[in-house]
């Protein structure tokens, strides 16, 4: 099979955007399974309660559902599974640090799939409050009208 190159992707977590301020970025491998590729190659992917986890030096991605592929045969795998990333000792080490001194969170952003490698997005994020979601809200709304008074002349 040829490898594919460029970037394609498979989904995003629209309420990363909502929920969080998002402050720095990083791209990590995920280990799969090869029924689980064969279903993110079918967009079967939800991002509803997903988050990073650090445990003894490694990062795990919890709460992500990957809907199990229709013809997998025998092979059954938990859709909501724990899943190793695949960062750099410094990148983990950087992460962990900040979020325990600084109570943010690592959330899941956008995944795709990068010369035919399946790849996540991660941001730091720090929790918006609900008057800052409202305001973030009202701001869109502005920008909107304004663009919609400009349309017109």
């Amino acid at each position: 099979m040829a490898k594919q190159s460029g970037v394609k992707s498979i989904a995003v977590n629209k309420k990363a955007r909502h929920l969080y301020e998002l402050l720095e970025s990083f791209e990590a491998g995920v280990a799969l399974q090869g029924v689980e590729v064969k279903s993110l190659r079918q967009g079967h992917v939800s991002f509803k309660d997903g988050y990073v986890e650090f445990k003894s030096g490694e990062a795990w991605l919890r709460g992500v559902h990957i809907a199990p592929y229709e013809n997998a045969g025998y092979v059954q795998i938990d859709p909501e599974r724990e899943r190793k990333l695949l960062l750099h000792t410094e990148e983990i080490e950087q992460l962990t640090e900040k979020v325990e001194q600084k109570g943010l969170s690592v959330v899941p952003v956008r995944m795709y799939f990068k010369n035919g490698r399946v790849k996540l997005e991660i941001s730091l994020a720090r929790g918006k409050k609900l008057h800052d979601r409202r305001e973030d809200i009202k701001q869109r709304d502005i920008a909107k009208d304004t663009a919609r008074q400009l349309a017109r002349y």
